[in-house]
């Protein structure tokens, strides 16, 4: 397998979907801009694709797919596969109605517990009705899930990191046609924001047919049974569950960070989201894709008791998103607040709305090597069906992240005060920062003490020349910044100029230093690229 390869076809795809989900929130941002509609909006879209990352794409993947291949490349072959995955289907369909069920009834008390402090009636009701049109979709996409988990086994990546840009398109053809109806009809902020949550679901359809139609092509042939636990299920379920919160620790953050959020001024939850959407980028080509690559390999060198090789594969995947990683989080915490403003401000989104996000967003990236290195370090875990320590790792983070929102915006009970720090929405993204370095630091302890992994001397020398490129690469962004000022928030094509100086500069000094100080391993990236038998 040639890591690259495989990292560039899911890196590539996830760009382009991230590309599309960043002009959805342009479009976004200029449409509905940041008010109570908005927060409504995204606190209902932000439950159904929690539960989403948590229970489908990571613990689903993390359970399924290292089963799966074993059977699809064991004495069973196909037919054994493919058994297995219709009795999966067959349970994962009635779990997922009935949770749905339970979830939209239950839809009023999840906001009112996220929100606490009292919330205006008209607020709570849009959030309410916003969630319960979106929240089918974990439904749809879960399904999804099971599918890209099949073709992931046969190490056909494409299909499954191409279906978020499903989503992507329809949602932004429905802000598009919502902006028109407003402009010629007068359609209230309210009604838009109704048709786009019915995107949702819709995008949801077509996402489930798109991996359907590629589970056919790759012979696979998913049926509904009449549901039966078999032994192999209920392993699956047993290790499934514990992922859910070991491999969700940062989606388990989003959720609480969600009812912290609350306690805030209006716009705080927006002002997070578009902060987020950025710091999310890099996270999703590099983290994703990487964590995404290597579970079938690590899974395969493990089982055949190849420590050379799974070791060569974890030092090669924490190289990589290194390399790509540290750069990104130099670059935007620097240049947080133009970044903002040249992509969302404007229409309904204010010069002092892209400031807030701006500051939100560069303490947000000083976390992001450490959530990258999360999805990096948990596959060595789940190749080895080792559930339970991402889920110790998850506990520790989640209990220092609710610690730090606790000090930031205070708490009072009977006996006990403790004052607030009062950093606001930043504050609450500095604990989340805090949270996932300690998940990390957990997670690669054990590992190290278990003999699984141990970083190499040699590629700590090469992160440590990595950091080297990026202060430098630091230094020149620095006095950029301040020579575009006036173009940030002027016309399109203006902005569309200054963002290309800015990455273009940081490009050119990163890399140039990378290869001057040897940061980057260039017999290693050459080997990298050619295929090789596992």
């Amino acid at each position: 397998m040639s890591l690259l390869k495989h990292v560039g076809t899911i890196g590539s795809l996830t760009m382009v979907s991230r590309v599309a989900g960043m002009a959805r929130e342009m479009i976004f941002s200029r449409v509905l801009g940041a008010n109570a509609v908005t927060d409504a909006w995204f606190q209902a879209f932000i439950i159904p694709n929690v539960f989403r990352r948590l229970f489908a794409e990571g613990a689903f993947s993390a359970a399924f797919v290292p089963m799966f291949s074993k059977r699809l490349h064991g004495d069973g072959g196909l037919e054994s596969a493919r058994s297995f995955s219709d009795d999966v289907l067959s349970i994962f369909l009635p779990v997922l109605i009935l949770l749905c069920a339970v979830m939209m009834i239950a839809m009023p008390w999840v906001i009112w517990v996220l929100a606490e402090k009292p919330i205006d009636p008209t607020e709570f009701d849009m959030a309410v009705q916003f969630a319960r049109i979106m929240f089918p979709y974990i439904l749809l996409v879960s399904l999804v899930t099971l599918f890209t988990g099949m073709l992931n086994s046969v190490s056909r990546f494409a299909p499954g990191a191409s279906f978020p840009i499903i989503l992507n398109l329809v949602l932004i053809a429905a802000l598009l046609g919502s902006e028109y109806a407003a402009a010629t009809l007068g359609w209230s902020v309210e009604k838009v924001g109704f048709v786009v949550a019915w995107a949702v679901p819709v995008a949801g359809v077509l996402q489930l047919l798109w991996l359907y139609i590629w589970t056919r092509v790759e012979g696979f042939r998913p049926r509904i049974l009449w549901p039966r636990i078999t032994p192999e299920v209920k392993r699956l379920s047993i290790i499934a569950l514990p992922a859910a919160i070991g491999g969700g620790a940062y989606q388990i953050n989003t959720l609480v960070q969600l009812y912290f959020l609350n306690q805030l001024y209006e716009g705080s939850v927006s002002h997070m989201n578009y902060a987020d959407r950025l710091n999310q980028l890099p996270l999703g080509i590099i983290g994703i894709a990487l964590s995404t690559a290597i579970l079938p390999t690590l899974s395969k060198f493990v089982g055949g008791n190849n420590k050379e090789g799974a070791d060569r594969i974890q030092s090669d995947a924490i190289e990589l998103s290194m390399l790509l990683t540290i750069p990104a989080a130099v670059a935007m915490a620097i240049c947080a607040t133009p970044f903002i403003t040249m992509i969302f401000q404007g229409g309904r989104f204010t010069i002092e709305d892209a400031a807030a996000a701006g500051s939100v967003l560069g303490v947000l990236v000083l976390g992001l090597p450490a959530y990258v290195l999360v999805k990096v370090l948990v596959p060595n875990f789940y190749a080895r069906s080792d559930t339970r320590t991402p889920v110790y790792a998850a506990f520790i983070s989640l209990f220092v992240f609710v610690a730090s929102c606790i000090w930031n915006i205070g708490l009072t009970l009977p006996g006990l005060t403790i004052e607030p720090l009062g950093y606001g929405v930043s504050g609450i993204a500095a604990a989340s920062v805090i949270g996932a370095w300690i998940n990390v630091g957990y997670l690669y302890a054990v590992l190290v003490k278990r003999g699984y992994y141990t970083v190499p001397l040699a590629l700590l020398g090469r992160v440590g020349r990595q950091l080297v490129a990026a202060a430098a690469m630091g230094a020149a962004l620095w006095f950029a910044r301040d020579l575009l000022t006036g173009w940030y928030s002027a016309g399109l094509f203006e902005r569309l100029g200054a963002l290309l100086v800015l990455v273009g500069c940081s490009a050119v000094v990163y890399f140039g230093m990378a290869f001057a100080v040897g940061a980057i391993d260039r017999q290693r990236i050459a080997a990298l690229t050619k295929k090789r038998a596992p």
